[in-house]
C-alpha cells in the first residue's frame, strides 16, 4: 500500500524547494559581485597603463594574479549554489 500525499507534505516538499532556491540565489550575488570587482580592477589597470606605459610589465603580474583570486571567489559561490541545488 502506498503512502497517500497528504497536502501537508506537498506543501513542505515545495517550501523545501523554494527554500532552497533563494539559498542557491543568494549563493550565486557573489558571482554577480566578483565580476563586477574584475571589471572594476581590469578597468583600472587598463587605465593605470595608459597613464604610464613603461608599468605593464610589473602591473600585469599583479593583474594575472588578481584576477586569479577574483575567478576562485566566483567558481566556489557556484560550487555552493550547485550544492544547495542539487545535493541538498
Amino acid at each position: 500500500m502506498e503512502p497517500v500525499a497528504t497536502v501537508a507534505t506537498v506543501a513542505a516538499t515545495t517550501d523545501l524547494t523554494m527554500l532552497k532556491a533563494i539559498g542557491a540565489g543568494i549563493a550565486a550575488l557573489s558571482m554577480a559581485g566578483s565580476g563586477i570587482g574584475l571589471g572594476i580592477m581590469a578597468s583600472k589597470f587598463f587605465e593605470a597603463v595608459g597613464r604610464q606605459p613603461s608599468v605593464e610589465e610589473r602591473l600585469s603580474s599583479y593583474f594575472y594574479i588578481g584576477a586569479g583570486f577574483i575567478e576562485a571567489v566566483a567558481l566556489f559561490a557556484f560550487a555552493i549554489a550547485a550544492l544547495i541545488l542539487f545535493v541538498l
